[in-house]
């Protein structure tokens, strides 16, 4: 971790209910400089807002000079709407009802540039005919596929055939090319760089070949979290972090490279002593990512020995050994091991400053819907 110090304690715990999720607004600031700091130029920066889904880390990052942002979801696309981010991806291929709530949203948030994917003829198709019916012209990015294996396609000639396919149909304009390699995650920072540059140099190369066929040179934005260490110094390109505003322990030993702080965690409680050298406490499934296995779910800051047993939607059971002295009441400081999906799972982060409960962070674009 970054600090050995409590820094996280709360001193009015005792107003707090749990579990809770609890934000650290100056640890959010400290991130986002840092994130700032790691790049030459602040406009290469286009952070993914899927970890907050609020309204207030945007309005920081906007404050700090970022104007560019990706989403995943029509809620997040729509909240950015009305924090008035200047140009939004939504690093996403919309078709069916959610490319008519895309168009909704485009329509009702005009002070913002909003742009998407496409990776297949058919849906670029969809999209230019429901943009131009809306007298729309959407920039596009064609979604490449470079190791993730779940969307876009691989590059070579049928992103240079789809490209020029996009850039004869009215409703889209073709702007540049997408590339999440969240594959890469390799403890090793060397070889976590290898395989980052093996990837983007296929990019790299289609990039060129576009711009030699006469295309306007393509915008390139590539990477996450664990390849941010590598790709800000790519000084065309944009880069995508998104966990950084809140961090997690996963990442923290993932990417130790990357000096972010934690700077949200889940409030827990131990609510029963089922026996002599085990406790039960709040934190269920529905309180933290549960994807992983049981081991790797929350890390206690003030109380790091502990090791989860069981799990069930309101409960988590952990091993404290013989001879603990936890009673009913104790709390304990959880930092998730995945932040994001935990987020999901609250409707308001509590806010903390100067040790105290200061108000809150509605999490609104967990809602799957907001107005559009």
């Amino acid at each position: 971790m970054n600090d050995n110090n409590n820094w996280y304690e709360i001193k009015d715990i005792n107003e707090l209910d749990s579990p809770a999720l609890v934000v650290y607004p100056q640890r959010v600031k400290d991130n986002i400089n840092t994130a700032v700091s790691m790049v030459d130029d602040v406009l290469r920066l286009r952070p993914h807002i899927k970890t907050s889904k609020c309204r207030e880390t945007i309005q920081l990052m906007l404050a700090a000079g970022i104007q560019k942002f990706k989403c995943a979801t029509i809620a997040e696309a729509e909240t950015l709407g009305m924090c008035k981010a200047p140009d939004v991806l939504l690093a996403y291929q919309p078709n069916g009802p959610k490319l008519q709530r895309f168009v909704n949203v485009i329509k009702k948030y005009s002070a913002t540039k909003y742009s998407c994917l496409a990776d297949n003829i058919h849906a670029a198709q969809e999209m230019a005919a429901a943009f131009e019916l809306n007298e729309l012209k959407v920039p596009v990015y064609i979604d490449l596929n470079v190791g993730m294996n779940r969307t876009g396609i691989a590059p070579g000639n049928e992103v240079i055939e789809l490209y020029k396919f996009c850039n004869d149909l009215a409703g889209i304009e073709p702007i540049g090319l997408h590339a999440y390699d969240g594959h890469i995650r390799d403890v090793d920072f060397e070889i976590r760089t290898q395989r980052c540059n093996e990837a983007f140099s296929a990019v790299a190369v289609l990039g060129k070949d576009l711009t030699v066929r006469g295309f306007t040179k393509p915008i390139i934005i590539m990477g996450g979290s664990p390849t941010f260490s590598v790709h800000c110094n790519r000084k065309e390109i944009e880069c995508s972090p998104g966990t950084f505003v809140y961090w997690d322990k996963g990442y923290s030993d993932l990417c130790p490279e990357q000096h972010f702080l934690p700077a949200a965690l889940v409030i827990s409680r131990v609510i029963s002593l089922p026996s002599s050298s085990r406790i039960c406490t709040d934190l269920g499934h529905k309180s933290i990512a549960a994807e992983n296995e049981i081991t790797r779910r929350v890390y206690f800051l003030n109380a790091p020995a502990l090791q989860a047993i069981s799990q069930s939607e309101e409960h988590l059971v952990l091993e404290a050994g013989a001879g603990n002295d936890y009673k009913t009441g104790d709390v304990l400081y959880g930092l998730p091991i995945h932040i994001c999906p935990t987020i999901a799972l609250y409707e308001r982060a509590i806010t903390i400053e100067n040790g105290k409960i200061s108000g809150e962070w509605k999490t609104i674009a967990r809602d799957r819907k907001i107005e559009v």
